[in-house]
């Protein structure tokens, strides 16, 4: 028996299979790889669908007229803007004013814990122990949200464990007056969130590695000046992940607002779920909403361009750096 000898290279040859079977064309392995990828990933696009995707557009829909009914023939009659100019009104600017300065005040006490704890726990705990400290973390989150908002009711209030203990320890005279008050919806945001800016700035500070801060020791940094240049600027993308993670839900957040502030810590979550279920104003209600998702999408926009920027000025200082140690070496 003779072999043809063909011009293909060693090893790149295609056999049949022993069973007779032509091999499948590549064409039609890469059709059937790709048709596999979309059945798997089909679960998840119909959630993002059904769950995301068409509950925006009805808030935008519902936006721009009167509360339409879905189910029957009637519609909105013309669509207007009318509902925006009613909610840009001094009532809904000076309560948006009110939830931008708890959301940014709230996301900044956060980021100054978290800095701290996320460092300790990444860097100065004994890796034995990390996962539990992670598990004490998470700790908040095996409970609902109302009912730990509902705990830090009982605690601020006049009568309340907290009121009692300073009394006790005469660092209060009287009871404490802090419940239903801008200081008490502060301190409820930043129990509720903080986990959300612990873990995402725990990964970051734990990818930067030890061996770049034992190099940096060895060069002469202090740890001081290793955390501000070596492990902080590393973080950065943690940093910027953690402050969404909190900045995001706290600016629509309303139960903590209801249950810890009252009348004095109105926000605008507060104000769109009092037109959508005392009002039934849909419209405004809508109008309200995708007036905060703007803004919330832009607050993402920004931080993306300063990350961007950030890190183009951080790669352009460091070629900076190299540039000039190569000619001081040259020379």
């Amino acid at each position: 028996m003779t072999t043809a000898l063909t011009d293909t290279p060693l090893g790149t040859e295609r056999f049949a299979p022993a069973t007779g079977v032509p091999p499948v064309p590549p064409r039609k392995r890469r059709r059937l790889r790709v048709s596999g990828t979309t059945i798997a990933g089909f679960p998840t696009w119909a959630f993002v669908l059904f769950f995301f995707i068409i509950p925006l557009a009805l808030v935008l829909w519902y936006s721009f007229g009167y509360k339409p009914d879905l189910f029957s023939a009637h519609a909105n009659d013309r669509l207007s803007f009318d509902r925006y100019g009613e909610a840009l009104d001094a009532t809904f600017l000076g309560t948006f004013l009110n939830t931008l300065k708890i959301g940014l005040l709230g996301t900044a006490i956060c980021l100054v814990i978290a800095v701290p704890f996320a460092y300790w726990l990444a860097v100065k705990l004994k890796p034995q122990y990390r996962a539990l400290a992670l598990a004490l973390v998470l700790v908040p989150f095996w409970t609902n949200f109302l009912v730990r908002t509902l705990g830090w009711q009982i605690v601020l209030s006049p009568q309340g464990f907290l009121s009692n203990a300073l009394q006790s320890m005469g660092l209060l005279h009287g009871k404490l007056d802090i419940l239903y008050t801008q200081a008490a919806v502060q301190l409820g945001v930043v129990y509720n969130y903080l986990p959300l800016m612990i873990l995402p700035l725990y990964v970051a500070m734990d990818r930067a590695g030890q061996p770049l801060r034992e190099a940096s020791a060895d060069l002469g940094a202090n740890r001081v000046r290793t955390f501000l240049q070596i492990t902080l600027p590393l973080a950065a993308p943690g940093i910027a992940s953690g402050c969404l993670l909190v900045f995001i839900p706290l600016m629509g957040d309303y139960v903590t607002a209801s249950v810890l502030g009252g009348a004095q810590g109105n926000m605008v979550g507060q104000l769109v779920a009092s037109q959508f279920n005392t009002a039934q104003n849909w419209a405004l209600g809508s109008a309200m909403a995708v007036l905060l998702m703007l803004f919330i999408a832009a607050a993402v926009v920004i931080v993306g361009a300063v990350l961007l920027i950030a890190r183009w000025a951080l790669r352009r200082s460091r070629s900076v750096d190299l540039t000039a140690v190569a000619t001081g070496d040259a020379r």
